[in-house]
């Protein structure tokens, strides 16, 4: 009788560690998400993006007057802020004769925009912001309203449910030296290094991802079957832990998530490329968002 309790107890131990276990993984994936949204609500955040701007070569002049070259939200800018100039590869901006524009906390007269050494010069006018990117040989002002209709709206993402069967074992395969052609959003399309794939198993099936670096950790922009009508159509993105010495690795498709251009039309986002395109449903992460 006692060799029976004690068989009992044990297994009745072992199932409350498995069940402390899943939800303790369930409030990782919760908090996951929760900050993933504080995320998009920063001033440095998707959600506030309310232009992308290619200048042309010469001088453009901003402002919230029609008769700009780029014509910026009236309803949030003076008529007139000056003029961006871009001359072989440079960009500078110097500020109309009554407009208050500001680097930092000062008013700023004139400013070198581009290049710049590690992160963007950044101009605000009331609650515009506005910094220079590049892409390929154009270059934009990416516009940010700390106002804007996108980020007052946002109500959170809809996510599928949380299954830990979606944190799957994976093993690092290294193409050293290859690079991938990615097309964006745009249209546009360039080459990026890829350090290796990634292989692993669902249903017994074999599928394989190519990764891209980010930091220590690897990068995917994967699409699936749930593309279609349940997820993002131009696919998520997912962040994976670099892997071990064995080469070994956990794709956690309960943290995939939404690229840029499901939040605003004016962010330029990597398609997935053919080999990237699963041919099966991944119900996990995030859900579709929006219509853009």
């Amino acid at each position: 009788m006692k060799h029976t309790s004690l068989i009992l107890s044990i297994v009745v131990s072992v199932f409350a560690f498995a069940f402390k276990a899943d939800d303790n993984y369930e409030t990782e994936i919760k908090n996951w998400h929760l900050k993933r949204a504080e995320n998009l609500k920063k001033e440095d955040g998707w959600l506030n993006l309310a232009g992308l701007i290619w200048l042309q070569e010469g001088e453009n002049t901003i402002g919230g007057d029609a008769s700009n070259s780029i014509i910026f939200p009236s309803n949030h800018s003076d008529a007139k802020l000056g003029k961006v100039i871009l001359k072989n590869g440079k960009v500078s901006f110097v500020s109309a004769e009554k407009a208050t524009v500001f680097l930092g906390q000062e008013p700023v007269k004139e400013a070198e925009l581009f290049p710049y050494t590690d992160k963007p010069v950044v101009l605000k006018h009331q609650s515009l912001r506005w910094f220079i990117i590049q892409r390929g040989d154009k270059f934009a002002i990416r516009l940010r309203d700390l106002e804007s209709p996108y980020l007052k709206e946002f109500k959170g993402i809809e996510t599928f449910p949380i299954d830990k069967n979606w944190r799957i074992k994976a093993k690092f395969v290294p193409t050293v030296g290859k690079k991938i052609k990615i097309t964006d959003i745009t249209g546009r399309t360039y080459e990026q290094e890829s350090p290796g794939k990634l292989v692993f198993s669902i249903n017994n099936k074999e599928y394989s991802l190519e990764a891209t670096s980010a930091g220590k950790d690897l990068s995917l922009v994967f699409g699936d079957l749930t593309n279609k009508h349940e997820s993002y159509g131009g696919g998520r993105f997912l962040e994976v832990p670099a892997p071990d010495a064995e080469g070994i690795t956990y794709i956690d498709f309960n943290k995939a998530y939404n690229p840029p251009c499901a939040f605003t039309p004016y962010a330029t986002c990597p398609l997935p490329t053919p080999e990237n395109k699963l041919s099966v449903a991944i119900p996990a992460g995030e859900k579709r968002y929006g219509n853009h």
